[in-house]
């Protein structure tokens, strides 16, 4: 384990999923909170409900940073998903322009997504007593899967390469940075940057939900973290995750 000036770090070469790595230990162990586990390889990452994360070992980063976010109820989870696709955009945007957070918190560059985050919590009664995110972040990787519906890397964009580890290190420095706002009680502030910077935000859009296809638009977010969407009919919905599917 090698440790920065905050947050300590747990290297791996190989996991099946850093997720994984530190739920399964934190069943057990006490971790410092800001705990970050880092892998070159992943052999079964994993996406938000249960899609899969494919990378190039070696070339991006794969983590897992840990926090003890009691003070945030339940029903408020969602808060803790914003600050940390706020850290990732703000990395990104370092290096890229036309960045934006694709609901509920995968990063784009344009129309292309070059990171994703999976949040997972274990709930004591009506508080989080542990969380768990992940992220996926493409980084030097040039070629994806076929299977891959719109993959790019911060390489492919920028037209260089980067070094790891400094990304990483800026990447803590961010989310750091967010969460403190987040324990700070700057609630308001997250809420208007992660509008702010949605994928289609009040933009005329076509979807897919259970009923079929449909022209709307995005009008905000609800305090559970459900996507709200204006249809063209006039009929105002919420979302949940899979749900809704973003058609062109």
């Amino acid at each position: 384990m090698s440790v920065n000036s905050f947050n300590p770090i747990i290297k791996l070469l190989s996991v099946d999923s850093t997720n994984n790595y530190a739920t399964a230990r934190l069943e057990t162990e006490n971790w410092t909170e800001g705990t970050l586990v880092l892998s070159e390889n992943q052999t079964a990452g994993r996406g938000q409900v249960n899609n899969s994360w494919q990378s190039e070992p070696g070339m991006n980063i794969l983590a897992s940073m840990v926090f003890y976010p009691s003070f945030l109820p339940i029903q408020f989870q969602f808060l803790l998903s914003k600050t940390i696709a706020l850290a990732i955009h703000e990395l990104v945007s370092l290096y890229a322009d036309n960045v934006s957070i694709k609901w509920p918190n995968d990063i784009y560059i344009g129309q292309k997504k070059v990171a994703g985050i999976l949040l997972e919590n274990a709930i004591l009664g009506s508080k989080i007593n542990w969380a768990v995110a992940g992220i996926g972040l493409n980084v030097n990787q040039k070629v994806f899967s076929s299977g891959l519906p719109n993959p790019t890397s911060l390489a492919l964009e920028v037209n260089r390469e980067f070094v790891i580890d400094e990304v990483v290190q800026l990447m803590i420095d961010l989310i750091n940075k967010w969460y403190q706002q987040l324990k700070s009680g700057n609630l308001q502030c997250i809420d208007e940057e992660y509008i702010s910077k949605l994928f289609r935000f009040g933009v005329t859009a076509v979807f897919s939900d259970s009923e079929g296809q449909f022209t709307g638009k995005i009008t905000g977010i609800n305090p559970y973290g459900h996507l709200i969407v204006l249809k063209e009919s006039g009929e105002l919905n919420s979302y949940a995750m899979k749900e809704i599917s973003f058609i062109a």
